[in-house]
């Protein structure tokens, strides 16, 4: 059984007729399945949702996401957010027991998430007398709750030295059996005999016992505890770091890195906004002796590119001096000959 809370949930007060009971409400139940979180098997690092356009592929910001409800097939009604708050029931702290009904009355499909109240205040004695006259009469009392902006009908039962408030599906949400033609109710209905009513009442009360929850558990989830354990102490297990975030003005996270950093400290002549300090000192000196090192080597190479210019074109000068005075040669002998 996992630890109680103490943590209230929800204060407020039960009240039918005149009586009213301040309560506070906890938690009944505690989620024990795994948890499995998405990981990147090539970096370990972890994998998050995003809002995607199902028929673009493109992620889509939050500002331009609306809600809608499906009034057709394929047809959408689509409502503001002011639309949708105004719907909202007005928010109480009061459990209204509007009527009391037969604990055996309720089906268990109804039920659906429990909490216990305790008594705050000075309501002990009142909260008392409401628990021991329903286990007296062995009934609940039948009410409406809101909780979190949503309205809730409930059962408020006693069990044991509490009050139970066991939130109820309401009748919509819960399907009919009809369709599935169980056999009927009753022996002679379902055509069993007298004999093979004795057999099974014999066998169910040979396999009775005490309510011991504590007898039962999730065989899964004690096999993968146990071998994240076993793996664990065997030295296998990845360490996984959530990325840093920073929060914008626009709800959108924004990762800097190293780029980013010196654009913000650097200018376009690479002198510094302002006064670096710290690691950014070092940041800075080091881009710019990496600079001045590019800026020295740039001219070095734009000097040697120019001498090397300047001797090619008197190495193209001589050659054409050369062949003139050898094509004037060869005239010469032409004419004397």
């Amino acid at each position: 059984m996992a630890t109680s809370s103490k943590r209230a949930l929800w204060k407020g007060a039960i009240s039918f007729g005149l009586v009213h009971i301040p309560i506070a409400l906890h938690s009944a139940t505690a989620s024990q399945g795994i948890d499995f979180d998405w990981l990147d098997r090539r970096t370990m690092d972890p994998v998050g949702y995003k809002r995607v356009n199902k028929v673009t592929g493109k992620e889509v910001d939050r500002d331009d996401i609306v809600k809608g409800v499906e009034y057709d097939d394929g047809e959408y009604v689509v409502l503001s957010a002011e639309e949708i708050s105004a719907a909202y029931p007005k928010t109480t702290q009061t459990i209204e027991i509007e009527s009391f009904v037969s604990i055996d009355d309720i089906p268990f499909v109804y039920l659906d998430r429990p909490y216990y109240t305790s008594p705050i205040g000075k309501g002990d004695k009142v909260y008392a007398l409401l628990r021991e006259i329903l286990h007296k009469t062995n009934k609940v009392g039948v009410a409406k709750v809101v909780i979190q902006t949503r309205q809730h009908l409930a059962v408020l039962m006693a069990c044991g030295p509490a009050l139970i408030l066991n939130l109820l599906r309401w009748s919509d949400e819960i399907r009919s059996w009809e369709d599935l033609n169980p056999p009927a109710r009753g022996p002679k209905g379902a055509g069993l005999t007298d004999k093979e009513m004795k057999m099974g009442e014999q066998l169910v009360e040979d396999m009775s016992a005490p309510w011991k929850p504590e007898q039962f558990s999730d065989s899964f989830r004690e096999q993968i505890l146990a071998l994240v354990r076993e793996k664990a102490e065997a030295g296998e297990t990845e360490s996984v770091s959530e990325p840093e975030s920073h929060e914008h003005k626009d709800g959108s996270a924004k990762i800097l890195d190293l780029t980013e950093m010196l654009r913000r400290s650097l200018d376009k002549d690479g002198k510094t906004t302002r006064k670096p300090s710290g690691a950014a000192k070092s940041v800075t000196k080091t881009a710019k002796s990496s600079q001045g090192k590019r800026s020295a080597g740039g001219a070095s190479k734009k000097a040697a590119s120019k001498d090397n210019a300047s001797k090619d074109k008197k190495a193209r000068k001589s050659t054409r001096s050369t062949a003139k005075k050898a094509s004037r040669k060869t005239s010469g002998g032409r004419k004397a000959a």
